[in-house]
């Protein structure tokens, strides 16, 4: 596999433009990180839409768990992959479905998480792509923790 490299002017255009974003893998457990990074990007002022089937109904920081992409109803910039390298397949398929309805503009793999034909699938369609890679690291690496304002 070839390494990724994507150019700070793509992250920095993706988290500027972004403002609601839908979370597969978003966890209850204040343990995992999922938690903790719907958290802090909700601290920068993103809307969270956290996407978990075994906890949908219920909330996580203030937000209704959904089932999966195609049960929110809003519309949604970005889609923030929690999950392992062969179930973000999964999410992703969800996601090109829904890009037209839902507005949907990026796939985002959190650290860890690739998937070379997801992404190619995503890409086909117009949809940037980032993978193994964290929003929050990549918010302080380009901004010093503090987002610019939309």
């Amino acid at each position: 596999m070839s390494p990724l490299t994507y150019s700070d002017e793509f992250i920095a255009g993706i988290l500027t433009s972004v403002r609601t974003i839908a979370m597969p893998g978003a966890s209850p457990d204040p343990s995992r990180t999922s938690n903790s990074v719907m958290a802090e990007l909700q601290d920068h002022g993103y809307h969270v839409l956290p996407v978990n089937p075994d906890a949908a109904g219920s909330n996580i920081h203030g937000e209704k768990v959904f089932s999966d992409l195609h049960s929110i109803a809003e519309k949604f910039q970005m889609v923030d992959i929690f999950r392992n390298s062969h179930a973000a397949a999964d999410s992703v398929k969800q996601a090109v479905a829904e890009a037209q309805n839902k507005g949907i503009s990026v796939i985002w793999m959190q650290l860890g998480v690739r998937n070379d034909e997801a992404a190619k699938r995503a890409e086909a369609i117009g949809l940037k792509v980032v993978m193994d890679r964290c929003p929050l690291i990549e918010i302080n690496r380009l901004f010093g923790g503090y987002l610019p304002a939309v």
